[in-house]
């Protein structure tokens, strides 16, 4: 097992290494990077993955309906917490909620269990970033308009896609094959960015960010153990809600509280600081979800 959870690590963390260590040395244009990452490579992967007829997307209702309880259960379990320690909701309760499942979450579950787990990943995926560019922006701002959604290619691929899939419109092998290429590059890409950004830490308030690192990953835990058998959740669906609870926050999370102006660097602290926390984090997590699936529990 150990070294399973060293197989599915170890390239995850050299990627971003390198992002990092080529980050330390020259200035990328992290920001194109990521538009470019978010605009082409990530639609492209979530439209074919979501149109390829080999998914058949309804198994993944209890999933998602998961993947959507511990986006927003995170933010109402810690609200008490937030209110005790006298934090300001809008900086620290939207890192807690919305994690990273792009940069770290679809990268884990493929090396952790391949290409049958990319459905589920993708999935996950999609609910946080959905709930995070509709709840997360409220929060932030209520006077945000919901229909901005529909201009986001991520949310234009998932409709295209699950038109697709549903509709059961063949398309030819070739498009697919293309289409996978295409947004396979994400993957790596969204690994070296989480690398570069990390040498943004600030550890002037490291107090906040170790408290986030530790309470990201166990409000998500918390909640997706009673889900996994309230709603029958076996195998690799388990298993990808175990890894996606644990996650730590998403790196956009600072990229909205600097558009937002909503102490910025506080929440980079959060975000970076729970990046690192899960060095620590992932693989108890992962040998708990390996023997899991070993053991045949569903």
């Amino acid at each position: 097992m150990t070294a399973q959870i060293l197989a599915t690590l170890l390239p995850v963390f050299l990627i971003a290494g390198c992002g990092t260590l080529y980050g330390r040395y020259r200035t990328p244009d992290i920001r194109g990077m990521n538009t470019l990452n978010m605009e082409l490579f990530v639609p492209m992967l979530v439209f074919a993955v979501l149109a390829d007829g080999q998914a058949p997307l309804e198994e993944y209702v209890g999933l998602a309906l998961a993947g959507a309880v511990v986006v927003l259960g995170s933010g109402l379990l810690l609200w008490p917490v937030v209110k005790w320690l006298k934090l300001e909701p809008k900086t620290f309760l939207p890192p807690m909620m919305f994690n990273n499942s792009g940069n770290m979450g679809i990268p884990l579950l493929l090396l952790a269990f391949g290409e049958a787990a990319l459905p589920a990943a993708v999935v996950l995926f999609i609910v946080e970033m959905l709930l995070h560019f509709s709840v997360g922006l409220y929060m932030l701002s209520p006077r945000t308009p919901l229909w901005r959604l529909l201009r986001m290619p991520i949310v234009l691929s998932s409709i295209a896609g699950l038109g697709v899939n549903l509709g059961d419109v063949p398309l030819p092998g070739w498009l697919l094959e293309a289409l996978h290429m295409l947004g396979g590059v994400c993957i790596p890409l969204l690994l070296f960015a989480l690398g570069v950004r990390m040498l943004d830490i600030d550890f002037g308030d490291w107090k906040t960010g170790l408290l986030g690192a530790l309470l990201c990953p166990l409000s998500g835990l918390v909640l997706a153990a009673p889900l996994v058998w309230l709603l029958g959740l076996g195998g690799l669906q388990a298993a990808a809600l175990w890894v996606f609870a644990a996650l730590p926050p998403a790196v956009l999370n600072y990229l909205v509280a600097e558009q937002y102006r909503q102490e910025p660097h506080k929440v980079a602290s959060l975000v970076l600081i729970g990046n690192l926390g899960s060095l620590v984090v992932m693989p108890v997590v992962l040998a708990v979800v390996f023997a899991y699936v070993h053991s045949g529990v569903s």
